[in-house]
């Protein structure tokens, strides 16, 4: 276990990658609704499709993580046996983990984008800022997982606060029964 210092260390790194991940998340997103803003509203199926496309790109990180896990365990002698037949090697624990964060974040980033579909009269290119967080904040949370909690935070961030911040959107339009 880190010392005290190492640990406040660590925190800080944390917490400025997840303060920059909210930055740029609110920047991106406010940028989408107002380049979205005077266009027509469009039909609900519209909306529904374009959440569905932009999906296409979420899931597809799912399936690069699942994919990743499954290469290492078959050039893996010790690991092709499968996560029961003992300790999986440092390599497979870290693509593992990889996964599990990504498949929590694709759990959570897929109906929240097809909520804000349903409640949004022009999302479209939110819905593809939104995408495209989401694939960066992969993307750097995978390279930067094995320099460790500072290393991942900003793809972390990248990837979920997006996702929040368009549930907390979808929530208020919701209540307000007001488009963005």
């Amino acid at each position: 276990m880190p010392g005290d210092d190492a640990f406040r260390q660590a925190q800080r790194r944390v917490a400025l990658a997840m303060a920059l991940g909210l930055t740029v998340t609110m920047g991106w997103l406010a940028l989408a609704v107002a380049l979205d803003a005077g266009h027509p509203a469009q039909p609900l199926a519209e909306r529904l499709q374009a959440a569905l496309r932009a999906d296409l790109f979420v899931v597809g990180w799912l399936a690069a993580a699942i994919a990743d896990v499954a290469r290492r365990r078959f050039f893996s002698r010790d690991d092709i046996a499968g996560s029961a037949a003992g300790a999986a090697s440092r390599a497979v624990r870290e693509a593992a983990a990889i996964l599990q964060n990504t498949a929590e974040q694709v759990v959570l980033a897929v109906p929240v984008h097809l909520a804000l579909a349903t409640v949004m009269a022009r999302p479209t290119v939110a819905l593809a800022a939104l995408a495209a967080l989401f694939g960066a904040g992969r993307a750097l949370f995978w390279l930067g997982y094995r320099r460790g909690p500072g290393g991942r935070a900003l793809g972390f961030a990248l990837t979920f606060y997006p996702t929040v911040a368009a549930l907390g959107l979808a929530a208020a339009m919701l209540v307000l029964g007001r488009d963005a």
